[in-house]
């Protein structure tokens, strides 16, 4: 019998690389929310490949997107701690954008 490959061991690869792009911006959230899908997929794959072994070829990409998913999710909640860290520490929001108002101000730019 010729041996399958796990159905979604590419996708969860792709999105756990993708999810380390999405840490830097939108305050970790992109990040946390692709990284949990592809680790939910890992999972998914892990559980059908424990199922019956000798049908499916491609085991070690499924470890390698959960740990990749795990790092992506990682990442994504530092950058979202250190996010409400900073809001936070600046007073709340109101206080955040003043802040982000002089800086912009400092660097020559109007933003009003």
């Amino acid at each position: 019998m010729e041996q399958q490959k796990l159905p979604n061991a590419t996708t969860s690869i792709i999105l756990g690389s993708i999810s380390f792009i999405c840490c830097c911006f939108s305050a970790g959230i992109g990040g946390l929310i692709l990284s949990g899908i592809a680790y939910f997929l890992a999972n998914k794959d892990e559980k059908t490949y424990a199922e019956q072994p000798e049908l499916y070829s491609n085991f070690g990409q499924i470890k390698t997107a959960k740990i990749i998913a795990i790092i992506g999710l990682v990442l994504a909640i530092l950058t979202l701690a250190w996010s409400i860290y900073t809001i936070v520490a600046a007073g709340g929001w109101e206080g955040y954008m003043e802040q982000q108002k002089e800086v912009y101000k400092q660097m020559g730019i109007d933003i009003e």
